[in-house]
């Protein structure tokens, strides 16, 4: 890799990472190109020769946040055979993630205003369904990619929770473990 596209790669990745922090005290209706780059310390040229537009940025924004944490998730259960441990290690890990990232509100919830991120968030969720389904196959579910994508909407619901209380909270992910030992 080139200097120069290491140099831009490395510009594109503080804008992200300053609007992550900023998501954690603005709305994403406030999270603003100027706030960003005085975050960044970057001119707002530079801004707009990394993202074309606000939905650009927003989808960087989403897509940092969660490629992170789901290579967090990945490391977490990599060692792990699919079935309710795995499922268990996956959402406490989202769950910490989450809290850890203040600003994820924002993203999981002010975000979907944006039709891009909408169907980003739908094509990240059936994704996640598509790997989770193996879990709930292994468990003996007879609808096993129809309980994971419950189970990720109930995770996610979870995360904003936890975030409204500033807590993890143990009758909340007590409940999630609750689906995941109901039988038909």
């Amino acid at each position: 890799m080139s200097i120069r596209v290491e140099a831009a790669a490395q510009t594109r990745a503080a804008l992200v990472d300053a609007g992550l922090r900023l998501a954690d005290r603005f709305s994403i209706a406030e999270l603003s190109a100027n706030r960003v780059v005085a975050e960044a310390g970057v001119s707002k040229g530079t801004f707009f020769h990394h993202f074309p537009n606000r939905v650009q940025y927003l989808l960087a924004l989403h897509a940092g946040f969660h490629d992170r944490l789901d290579a967090e998730m990945a490391a977490a259960i990599a060692d792990l055979p699919p079935g309710r441990d795995r499922l268990r290690v996956a959402q406490q890990t989202y769950l910490d993630g989450c809290r850890r990232n203040r600003g994820v509100r924002g993203l999981l919830l002010e975000a979907r205003a944006e039709r891009a991120i909408t169907d980003r968030i739908n094509a990240r969720n059936e994704a996640l369904a598509d790997v989770a389904a193996a879990d709930f196959r292994a468990m003996g579910w007879s609808h096993p990619t129809e309980s994971a994508r419950l189970w990720i909407g109930m995770v996610v619901e979870a995360a904003l929770l936890e975030l409204d209380q500033a807590a993890a909270s143990s009758s909340v992910r007590a409940a999630l473990d609750q689906y995941l030992t109901a039988r038909e």
